[in-house]
This record gives structure tokens, C-alpha cells and sequence, in this order.
């Protein structure tokens, strides 16, 4: 994803998440293996309880629409929508012709059946359909978990706030995933095949999900395209690095950990048994992220935590001494 100046200028983060998309990706997570860090989430493993062996019943047809692996119809993504109720109606009032293009890009087994082939033709039945079975679905699985997912979202926001001021937009690009490779002024992102995205001055709207299991990227030619990220979501653990690690990658993490007290480069790698290089390019990584602030004392740097560096470690347990 290769960014102009005017597009790192109008990149937005999404106020929340969004309802009628965490919706579709809760289907499609639940659908496939428990293998993703999603899974690593209380809410997502009680969902799996509740609606183990009823998902088809539960999601009607956005079950066959969306299953796991599985390119997602991009009008189920209503970017613009506040609340649930908009969505669904935005949804089900989609052009007849942006239905048709969406749908024939689904695989075979997802446009089997005569629902599927009426949706793609417009029928009012169909859209109907599709906007009912969305109801039931997120009332009677999703919406319980809404307050949970919607506070665990807003920490998650504070917390990429705080990258930001502390350390810029290449700060921000540079933590937003363990996956992601920020290389100014391109993002690399690992999806199924290789593509050239140019955002074309347009920007990027960031939308945090409870449900995705890694990213995902919708390209729009005319506005912003969207990036769906796995919010971070701390757990409590007796290993730092397992509470940090969705966020940065283990080994970041663990380096920021040993960080508690103050080291030099190759103190770092020693302790976190890694090589001399690798230590210091997880610090200069960190030490953009505003995470950690650098000193140099003759031939040697140290390594500091910064009060955001502080604060993001307080956010787990504690570290012995």
C-alpha cells in the first residue's frame, strides 16, 4: 500500500467498530479453525460456546456468503454507517449492479443456491432476506458481547492515540500489526496474493474489529480505502510478552519488557537472546513508537522506557525485578 504525502495526511481512525462488519467477520471466524490470535479472546471463545452447532441455524444465509478464507462481499462493509440498524439498511439497498459485480466474484459454493443468484439480480426478496437473517443473528450472538467489544475497542483507540503524539504517523504504521512492515512510504501487508494498492491521495480509514483475524484490506478507487485491524486486547498472564505480543510480536515485546531496567544494546540481546542487530533494530522501532527513548554514553546507547513505554507494560502484570 504505497502512500503520497496528502494520503498520510488524511489518514482516520473509525470512531468505533463497526456493528453490521463485526457481524459478518464473527460468522466467518467462527466458521473456520481456532488458530487465529482471535481465538485468544474470552469473548470469542464464549461465542463459540453459545453458538457451537447452531451457526448455520443462527446466521441464515450469511453463513453459505461468508465462510472462512473466503473473499467477503464488499457491500457488507458500510464504512459510513453509525449504528447497526444504518448498516443493514445501507446493506440491503445496495445498487443492483454493485451486488451483481460483488457476488460474482464469490467462489462457487458461495453463490450456490437461488438466494444467492436473486440477491445478485436485486430481488427485494432477497435483500429482505439478507437484512432479517443480519438482525437475528446479531441480537441473539453478537450484540450481548457489543459493550464488551466496544470498551475493549476504545483502549485500544487510546492507546494508538498515544503512539501517535508521542511518535508520528511512522509510529503509528510501525506498531499497528505485527504482520505489517512500514518501509516510508509503503505499507506491506501479508494478504493471500500480491497486489499494488496506490491510495491516489484518498487516504486511509483504520477500522478496529474484535472479530478479524488478521488484517484486511477493502480498496476504494474514489475514497479512502479501508484497513480492518485486530484490536489489541491485553489479557492477564504471567508472561509480559504473552500480553504485549498482539501488539508488537513477541520479540518486540519481550524487548521492551527487559527494558524495565535500563540496558544497552547488547545487554538486550543478551537477555532476550538475540543477535546484536536484531536488539537494535527492535529499539529503534520501539524508540519511534515513543516507547522507549535512547542515550548515547560513549561507544555504547541505553535503552530507556519513556511513561508511555511505563504505562503500556502497567497494562499487564507486573514485572519482577
Amino acid at each position: 500500500m504505497h502512500f503520497s504525502d496528502a494520503d498520510l495526511r488524511q489518514i482516520t481512525f473509525a470512531p468505533a467498530p463497526n456493528a453490521l462488519w463485526e457481524t459478518v467477520l464473527s460468522v466467518r471466524l467462527l466458521h473456520g479453525a481456532q488458530t487465529s490470535r482471535s481465538w485468544s479472546r474470552p469473548g470469542v471463545r464464549r461465542l463459540h460456546q453459545q453458538v457451537r452447532g447452531s451457526l448455520a441455524e443462527r446466521a441464515g444465509v450469511l453463513a453459505p456468503l461468508v465462510p472462512p478464507k473466503s473473499f467477503v462481499p464488499a457491500f457488507l462493509l458500510q464504512s459510513d454507517a453509525g449504528d447497526f440498524a444504518t448498516g443493514v439498511k445501507l446493506a440491503s439497498q445496495t445498487p443492483s449492479s454493485y451486488l451483481a459485480f460483488d457476488l460474482s466474484a464469490l467462489s462457487p459454493a458461495q453463490q450456490a443456491g437461488r438466494w444467492a443468484q436473486e440477491l445478485a439480480s436485486g430481488a427485494s426478496w432477497a435483500r429482505q432476506t439478507l437484512a432479517s437473517d443480519l438482525y437475528r443473528y446479531f441480537t441473539s450472538s453478537v450484540e450481548p458481547l457489543w459493550p464488551q467489544i466496544q470498551t475493549e475497542a476504545a483502549a485500544d483507540r487510546t492507546l494508538r492515540a498515544a503512539t501517535l503524539m508521542r511518535g508520528g504517523v511512522d509510529a503509528l504504521l510501525a506498531t499497528l500489526h505485527p504482520d505489517c512492515r512500514w518501509q516510508p512510504p509503503t505499507l506491506h501487508i501479508p494478504i493471500d496474493s500480491d497486489h499494488d494498492i496506490t491510495l491516489s491521495g484518498h487516504g486511509l480509514l483504520l477500522i478496529p474489529s474484535y472479530f478479524a483475524p488478521r488484517l484486511m484490506v477493502t480498496y476504494r478507487p474514489d475514497a479512502a480505502s479501508v484497513l480492518t485491524y485486530p484490536i489489541f486486547v491485553g489479557e492477564r498472564s504471567t508472561d509480559q510478552t504473552d500480553v504485549l505480543g498482539p501488539l508488537l510480536g513477541r520479540t518486540r515485546a519481550a524487548v521492551l519488557s527487559t527494558l524495565h531496567d535500563p540496558a544497552t544494546t547488547t545487554t538486550v540481546a543478551e537477555r532476550v537472546g538475540i543477535s546484536l542487530g536484531s536488539a537494535s533494530q527492535h529499539a529503534t522501532v520501539l524508540r519511534n513508537a515513543g516507547l522507549v527513548s535512547t542515550t548515547r554514553i560513549g561507544g555504547a546507547v541505553l535503552h530507556t522506557l519513556t511513561p508511555l513505554g511505563q504505562a503500556l507494560l502497567r497494562s499487564g502484570p507486573s514485572v519482577s525485578s
